[in-house]
């Protein structure tokens, strides 16, 4: 497999007006070391992940080293935060090399994150820790072993530098891989801005990059506006089954490919609380987790505002219309899968809702609930107490467990049949925050064994791996005190 000097860098977006954009330099981390490596990243750039250590490798991954070809560039956007429009945001810490194509024809931009000032730093210092770049790094391998759409981690390069958060903290830097990284936020600036020309302008070159099959419609901007609209509805539906909660849905975090990107304040549940805020900066809630799909739709309203002047406002509105369908045609077949039940039908929405509501009052734990489920028996007289145990309301269960049992029957399926296919949608495993911080904790010594664990494990949360049981269990009374922000 080749190494970064035998790829083809390009970049696209740079051949955008200058304005778009700024040519910046990675400003190098100071005798950098590798902290870890995803392979399966590294493949969807036929990279021998090897070669990443190496000295030409681990420079290019530190930004001391630009590749042939490559043309960093930070980018221009705003956005809204917490529901307040910001005019200029920006790559603040984020540079991207550009990008390269792999066997397969797939085009994937290297974007190192951390690697240091920017002109849209806004008196930041452009660095990453340790810390948040783990954090990054874990939980965009283990979205996509859930088959969650995100952007992909590639490697973390760690320093001695010193970086200033809460406290004293060293530096890192992540390099990060997705098709594109343009939000929601690369449009609004342009939109709010006037400069009408130039979204045309970014519109057309995403269209032509990300989406050419509308390169020829009539419609191409409305075409366009609803595929990301129904993207990002069936992401939301998709973290809503699995109990992942982001913690900051600005619009300039909102991925134009409906990818979940920038991560930092994230959680996924525990304790089953649907109020459950991940973000001790988020006073009001508005990220909470089951607001998660109300904030999409705020998102995509203000992407259709930035959309208007090509996308006609009625044309845009009977775009947003179709995200209550889309999202909940997800989430049923979701939450019906996480159940077993085939072909949803209306009555299984009341199943499922009656269920959430009996493990929250218990707080029942999320995910291991779920997996437990799939060892329902539906003999006749079988007291399931495996699960019964897990709520407190008992005839509020054993009401419930009747009905599920007599939809379960109508399925003419063997419990083992049905508990094979429910283990392949509710995983085992996930990267709660104590686990993450037990890495990052071993990581801050250099000991790197615990996060390349983590790693392998959440490559395949949906199977049985007796040797990591350990890792299923629910949180210890010590992790309730992890705080996280939005400078994790």
């Amino acid at each position: 497999m080749p190494t970064f000097d035998q790829r083809t860098f390009d970049n696209s977006f740079a051949g955008l007006p200058d304005d778009f954009f700024s040519r910046v330099r990675p400003d190098p981390l100071p005798d950098p070391y590798l902290v870890s490596v995803s392979d399966s990243a590294a493949a969807l750039l036929d990279l021998d992940p090897a070669s990443l250590s190496q000295p030409e490798g681990l420079a290019v991954l530190a930004g001391a080293r630009v590749p042939a070809g490559a043309d960093p560039i930070a980018t221009l956007y705003s956005g809204h935060q917490f529901g307040h429009y910001v005019p200029q945001l920006g790559d603040g810490r984020a540079i991207l090399l550009g990008e390269v194509r792999n066997q397969r024809g797939e085009h994937w931009e290297i974007q190192l994150k951390g690697a240091g000032q920017t002109p849209f730093s806004r008196m930041g210092d452009g660095r990453a820790v340790l810390r948040s770049t783990i954090r990054e790094y874990l939980c965009s391998e283990a979205m996509h072993g859930l088959g969650i759409p995100t952007t992909r981690a590639l490697a973390i390069v760690g320093s001695d530098l010193a970086v200033y958060r809460e406290e004293v903290e060293t530096g890192a830097v992540l390099a990060r891989l997705a098709p594109s990284h343009v939000r929601f936020g690369h449009f609004e600036v342009y939109f709010y801005r006037d400069r009408h020309a130039d979204l045309k302008t970014l519109a057309d070159y995403v269209i032509d990059h990300d989406f050419p099959g509308f390169s020829d419609k009539s419609d191409k901007y409305t075409a366009f506006f609803q595929e990301v609209l129904e993207r990002t509805a069936r992401l939301i539906a998709r973290w809503q089954t699995v109990g992942f909660a982001h913690g900051v849905m600005n619009t300039d975090n909102m991925s134009i490919l409906g990818l979940t990107i920038d991560y930092g304040p994230y959680g996924f549940l525990d304790a089953y609380d649907p109020g459950f805020i991940c973000n001790h900066s988020d006073n009001t809630g508005r990220y909470a987790f089951d607001n998660q799909p109300r904030i999409a739709m705020w998102n995509l309203s203000a992407l259709a505002q930035a959309l208007s002047p090509l996308v006609p406002v009625e044309e845009g509105r009977a775009v947003l219309e179709r995200f209550g369908p889309v999202y909940a045609t997800e989430y049923v077949h979701g939450m019906c899968a996480k159940l077993g039940l085939l072909e949803p039908d209306k009555a299984d929405i009341a199943l499922f809702q009656d269920l959430l509501k009996l493990m929250a009052q218990t707080r029942a734990d999320y995910t291991n609930f779920f997996r437990t489920l799939s060892r329902f028996s539906t003999d006749e007289g079988a007291s399931n107490s495996i699960l019964r145990d897990q709520i407190l309301d008992r005839a509020g269960f054993d009401a419930w467990a009747l009905r599920y049992r007599e939809r379960l029957l109508k399925q003419a399926e063997s419990d083992d049949t049905r508990a094979t296919r429910m283990n392949v949608v509710n995983p085992k495993y996930i990267l709660r925050n104590y686990l993450a911080q037990n890495a990052i904790a071993r990581a801050q010594e250099k000991d790197f064994s615990e996060l390349n664990r983590l790693l392998d494990l959440l490559r395949r949360p949906f199977d049985e791996q007796p040797e990591m049981e350990i890792y299923a269990a629910p949180p210890p009374d010590w992790a309730s005190h992890i705080s996280v922000s939005c400078s994790s």
